[in-house]
């Protein structure tokens, strides 16, 4: 076997490399990072290297602050947006204690956790991601620089070359791209990030998202994740394709499905999971005021605990597009935004799913109608339960559960919890323009 550090190692020298990133996120997903030079790699390698996890949003107490970072070589790839000369590379890190100890607020080691929980149930887990995102003139005002719609071309389309060098670069860090095109509001554009193991998928939406955001900036572009950031308008999902591999193929493939869905017994419960769950991961997966204001009917976002096989107003939908290609057979998640912390994201859903097999859950009837358009009374007779409609709610659902806290651990959900509380109370204290522009003049 080749072992990965020489490999690093000599690409260092081989490359030219004068910086090496050592990234990783805090608990909401935001990447951090320390860069060394390489004289310092085989230290960080052997040993780690040192910093202030108070710091960092989640991860460590001002009293108890002293932590590690340990570079994955794995991982690593140089930035083909900076210089060739002297140039940069990054490697993902796992972060851990003076001890040895992985740190309680990692997240990437939170999703690592999970897959070893699903490969000692014989399962290795696939994702592929749709990232959304809109591209504005700049950050002070969500002003959109194309009037383009779903899938339309130039002149509408103005940001075909800004999504073509986004592709190119991620390729070029070893990040393959399936589809990229414009999104059905102005500005708004689509990358989807082919299938792969769970956590090189997570890894590759964390790029891609600095990916975005760089090539946007040096074409005088701002590219922004905010889940809704113009009213009207649809907002911007991170749509969680998954599957389940064991040793005879994919998991959630069966063409003797009597359903007619080709969906075997281990993928309906894993659907029942998410289905039975979905209020209490809502928190990870949906983590910000704003991310409620995307999840609103008429906007091609759910808002109803449900799922369905080619409904794109259901929250979980089975993709139809290749019924006879069983490697294709999975479950796509629509009610994730695309400012969601990807580590924790997959986690709380492969954990949901994870424990739908393990209790033999039974998934409910599909349901293939247009959700946006049913009444109270439908709703209600069909037994649907709405999803959270606020963060409020939301943080409600997820202190509550037990599943969640064995997923992510007491330290993430304490300061979780903490965090989007006070986030929930700020926001509902603030005084917006539109309640000075209804209530100022005739009150």
């Amino acid at each position: 076997m080749i072992d990965t550090k020489q490999y690093v190692i000599k690409q260092i020298e081989e490359r030219n490399i004068r910086f090496l990133r050592l990234w990783f996120t805090d608990i909401f997903g935001n990447l951090k990072n320390v860069a060394i030079t390489p004289s310092d790699i085989e230290i960080a390698f052997e040993e780690g290297i040192g910093f202030d996890g108070s710091s960092i949003d989640g991860l460590a107490s001002l009293q108890d602050s002293d932590m590690l970072v340990h570079p994955d070589p794995s991982t690593f790839q140089v930035l083909p947006w900076r210089p060739s000369d002297d140039g940069v590379a990054r490697m993902f890190c796992d972060l851990r204690t003076p001890d040895g100890a992985p740190a309680a607020g990692d997240s990437r080691h939170v999703l690592m956790n999970m897959l070893k929980r699903a490969g000692a149930m014989g399962y290795s887990v696939n994702i592929g991601t749709a990232v959304e995102y809109f591209c504005f003139k700049s950050d002070s005002a969500p002003e959109p620089i194309d009037k383009g719609g779903y899938f339309d071309l130039a002149p509408l389309d103005n940001a075909s070359d800004l999504r073509r060098e986004t592709v190119l670069t991620l390729e070029k860090m070893g990040i393959p791209v399936e589809y990229s095109h414009h999104e059905a509001a102005p500005a708004q554009q689509e990358i989807d990030l082919r299938f792969c193991d769970a956590l090189s998928a997570a890894d590759a939406v964390v790029t891609a998202r600095l990916v975005i955001k760089e090539t946007a900036h040096a074409q005088g572009v701002h590219a922004s994740f905010m889940p809704k950031p113009i009213e009207g308008q649809p907002g911007s999902a991170m749509h969680v394709h998954q599957s389940l591999f064991d040793e005879r193929g994919n998991a959630f493939a069966d063409t003797n499905d009597p359903d007619g869905m080709g969906l075997s017994s281990v993928a309906k419960s894993y659907i029942a999971g998410l289905l039975k769950y979905a209020p209490e991961y809502m928190l990870i997966t949906n983590q910000y005021v704003n991310s409620y204001k995307r999840l609103v009917p008429g906007f091609d976002a759910p808002v109803l605990v449900s799922w369905g096989s080619r409904n794109r107003s259901a929250m979980v939908r089975v993709p139809r597009y290749k019924p006879s290609k069983p490697s294709s057979t999975r479950i796509a998640v629509r009610s994730v935004d695309s400012a969601a912390n990807p580590y924790l994201a997959y986690a709380a859903m492969l954990g949901a799913g994870l424990k739908g097999i393990e209790e033999g859950l039974d998934l409910c009837a599909p349901v293939e109608e247009n959700l946006f358009k049913l009444s109270q009374a439908e709703i209600a007779e069909r037994g649907l339960k709405y999803l959270p409609r606020d963060l409020s709610q939301a943080i409600d659902e997820f202190e509550k559960s037990e599943l969640m806290h064995e997923i992510l651990g007491d330290v993430i959900c304490e300061n979780l919890i903490s965090a989007k509380r006070t986030e929930w109370e700020e926001y509902r204290a603030h005084v917006s323009s539109w309640e000075i522009d209804r209530y100022l003049a005739r009150l």
